[in-house]
């Protein structure tokens, strides 16, 4: 059987294994420029009405821990499609609005017209892992996350900017950065942790996800950024269809879908919503459907993640998904992450 991954051991591999290197960079050099410092003073002397979290993709889908923290602290916080923005909204391209701009490359088409649209109305920061981007151009304040080159499909580049984020809004919430540096140092070598076991982990996917033809991942809260994503990098991957979406939403429809062909990974998320998610999968369960939980709890330890509380749980969320994405991909022996139609960064509209 491991003869089978042999077809894995490529750069999309290479990169998930780098990941922990990414983070530990990423980390390093995270810090409070005067341009950023300037921005969260005059959002906390409120000279912003709201703050726009935009980005394409897994970018976009790594907003939402940072949306819900500037909800909590009490800003007005909303997220939005870049593409959808630059077209539809462009009531939000004012002195009034402060907007956040994710994006790896920050040259795709959607964050030109974001600059083109914009016009330097409305404050930007941009957080990208390429300095010399068109988005960085264009920005008030930028930070940088150190991924290195990435083979095709997100995975460095994607925990490293749920790190940025992370400190991002805790710098824009006027939170300890210090306290917030050491909990962010338990983020690389609970990755490494992780991927350690990647082979036995995959191995045992294999043989799970053999009669599965339906994937499903469902989460509430930060979650959702690892659903959103996660669903997303099957796709680009293994050319195998997923959807990620919300546990409540699952109810409302999909949940018509349970069989032995399809499962379900329910992400058991933090406190506030754990016994509504662990709710779902004993029903799902109890329905004959096939479903695992994902989480500090989960019964199966390719899905078991460590507890290092909210600010790296978002960051470990992902990990099951992309041993998904390989055991997919030596289910299928087929090369994973190698695009045929696509590209790495989206330069049309």
């Amino acid at each position: 059987m491991a003869a089978a991954l042999k077809v894995i051991e490529g750069e999309y591999l290479r990169d998930i294994l780098h990941q922990p290197q990414a983070l530990e960079n990423t980390l390093e050099t995270l810090d409070r420029s005067k341009e950023l410092l300037d921005l969260a003073s005059d959002l906390r002397k409120g000279m912003f009405q709201r703050i726009v979290l935009t980005g394409m993709g897994s970018s976009f889908h790594a907003l939402h821990p940072l949306n819900l923290q500037l909800i909590g602290h009490g800003f007005t916080a909303v997220m939005v499609e870049t593409s959808e923005l630059v077209h539809y909204k462009h009531r939000f391209f004012d002195p009034k609005t402060l907007i956040i701009a994710a994006s790896q490359s920050g040259q795709s088409a959607e964050m030109g017209r974001l600059a083109e649209v914009n016009r330097k109305r409305a404050a930007v920061i941009a957080v990208t892992n390429t300095p010399e981007s068109p988005l960085v151009k264009h920005a008030t304040a930028a930070l940088f996350t150190q991924a290195g080159t990435e083979f095709s499909v997100s995975c460095k580049t994607y925990v490293t900017a749920l790190m940025a984020l992370k400190w991002l809004g805790d710098v824009l919430c006027q939170r300890d950065v210090k306290q917030t540096r050491r909990e962010l140092r338990h983020a690389a070598p609970a990755v490494a942790a992780y991927l350690a076991g990647w082979k036995e982990y995959v191995l045992s996917l294999v043989q799970s996800l053999k009669d599965i033809r339906h994937l499903f991942f469902v989460g509430r809260g930060s979650s959702l950024s690892a659903v959103g994503t996660g669903a997303l990098i099957v796709k680009e991957s293994d050319h195998f269809y997923a959807e990620g979406m919300s546990s409540a939403a699952f109810r409302h429809g999909p949940l018509e879908m349970l069989s032995g062909e399809t499962f379900v990974l329910v992400f058991s998320g933090d406190a506030k919503t754990r016994a509504l998610n662990l709710r779902l999968l004993a029903d799902i369960q109890q329905q004959g459907g096939c479903a695992a939980l994902a989480g500090e709890t989960a019964t199966l330890e390719c899905f078991r993640l460590a507890d290092h509380g909210s600010s790296v749980r978002a960051i470990l969320e992902i990990l099951p998904i992309q041993m998904i994405t390989l055991a997919l991909a030596a289910r299928a022996q087929r090369e994973p992450g190698k695009f045929e139609l696509a590209s790495k960064v989206t330069t049309t509209e």
